[in-house]
């Protein structure tokens, strides 16, 4: 995205009132003329769009539909959520449903952002185990495609996941839950076996954070203290350029319950931030997540930006890979290579973490990995002949794709680096016989 455009755009429209100022959030056009994702660069192909508001209007819509497929907040880079058919939007399905299990798991629809889920699990002393960058992106699309905060012992969003009800290409509805035999593979589904209207996420007793951030960490030093940095929080990010072998920002969120054996006053050669800093550090950071060590609230720490934050129609492209973590350096380093081609056409790198999980179409199952995330500049002619280049220096470490960014990873590849790929497009047949929910996306990727 053009981060000054993206920063300057006033985010007092929506204070006070959740998302409400979010244009993504309104409704589009019923015959799906003009559907675009927020960042504008995926132009959806749907007839028509539908807005239910209860699971009987969804059943009904699957029933009679041919070709369907679920929209969220349309965060998606990639053209995961397109279809020729007709779109049904959760954008209506967006409430907290109840507490259960002695308030340690919340049932919501599927449509809810994170940022109003968040606020309401706040005001009742009670928290999520992680978020994303941004808050504005729906739960339900978030866990279908394996989204992630960072924190070496920090699953990505989908491991909080305990069920969720599920509207088949019948129209019936099934309850998948973690005692249910296709919970592990139908958790990071892709959008391939029908359309989530509610699902259950673990919660926690709500506990504060501080940030603090750091400037200028030599790649050199990085590397010889690579599992240091990345124990150092509970949430760890690294920014860069890839300009001078250096990490231009660390990003070290801590919780306040927890005590770090790494101290912060000397923190590998870098220097403290002296005031907050947007990752692209030209960039106002009026929209960013306060740091400076200033303890916070969970949900307004964890995120970089602020959940009044507004993305606009983001002008940017991204990519994203995951990398296995004993991997992780060597990863690093390869695409610094790049550093000449890669640096003209982005905007900024971010490198996370996240732990290892049992889900199958989850970049984590059974071992953690470390996420190169990409955003670009606006500009395809100059970035996407960069992305086959980045894959190809990655490809000695096996590297997997976000499956809502760009990629031109192909099935065959896939294939072999999802280790219950067959058995995930099996229980995609089952569940969608007649194609029902497919798209060019899933032919390509999948099949």
């Amino acid at each position: 995205m053009n981060r000054k455009k993206f920063l300057q755009t006033s985010s007092a429209a929506v204070v006070g009132t959740g998302l409400l100022g979010w244009s993504c959030s309104s409704p589009t056009p019923s015959n799906g003329t003009g559907l675009k994702n927020w960042a504008g660069n995926v132009s959806y192909h749907s007839r028509e769009v539908l807005y239910p508001k209860t699971l009987e209007e969804v059943q009904e819509a699957i029933r009679k539909l041919k070709l369907v497929k679920a929209l969220g907040s349309q965060h998606s880079f990639s053209t995961i959520a397109d279809t020729e058919g007709t779109h049904i939007s959760t954008a209506a399905l967006d409430k907290v449903l109840r507490l259960e299990g002695n308030n340690t798991l919340v049932w919501c629809e599927s449509g809810i952002r994170y940022g109003t889920l968040a606020k309401w699990l706040d005001d009742k002393n009670l928290a999520l185990h992680n978020l994303a960058s941004l808050p504005h992106i729906s739960v339900a699309g978030a866990c279908a495609t394996a989204t992630h905060g960072s924190g070496d012992r920090c699953g990505n969003l989908a491991t909080a996941v305990a069920a969720f009800e599920l509207v088949r290409a019948d129209g019936q509805v099934v309850v998948i839950d973690r005692e249910h035999p296709d919970f592990y593979g139908a958790v990071v589904h892709l959008g391939a076996l029908g359309i989530v209207t509610k699902i259950a996420l673990d919660v926690q007793p709500a506990y504060q954070v501080t940030q603090h951030v750091f400037e200028d960490l030599s790649m050199d030093t990085l590397s010889q203290n690579f599992d240091a940095i990345f124990k150092s929080g509970y949430s760890v990010s690294l920014f860069t350029h890839w300009l001078d072998r250096k990490i231009n920002q660390v990003w070290i969120k801590r919780r306040s319950d927890e005590v770090y054996s790494q101290s912060l006053s000397d923190f590998f050669g870098t220097t403290s931030a002296l005031t907050h800093l947007h990752p692209i550090k030209s960039n106002s950071s009026v929209n960013c997540t306060d740091q400076m060590g200033i303890p916070g609230k969970w949900f307004e720490r964890l995120p970089h930006f602020k959940m009044g934050f507004t993305p606009s129609n983001g002008d940017e492209l991204q990519t994203e890979f995951f990398i296995p973590r004993t991997h992780a350096v060597d990863a690093i380093l390869a695409v610094e290579t790049l550093h000449q081609e890669v640096s003209p056409a982005l905007f900024v790198t971010e490198i996370r973490s996240i732990a290892a999980d049992q889900l199958w179409m989850s970049p984590a199952y059974n071992k953690g990995v470390i996420s190169i995330h990409f955003t670009w500049k606006p500009e395809p002619d100059q970035v996407m002949p960069l992305i086959p280049k980045i894959e190809k220096v990655l490809e000695p470490f096996s590297p997997v794709p976000h499956m809502g960014k760009i990629s031109r990873l192909t099935s065959d590849q896939l294939s072999s680096r999802f280790e219950k790929f067959a058995e995930f497009r099996n229980m995609v047949k089952n569940y969608d016989p007649e194609r029902k929910f497919q798209n060019a996306w899933l032919d390509e990727k999948i099949f």
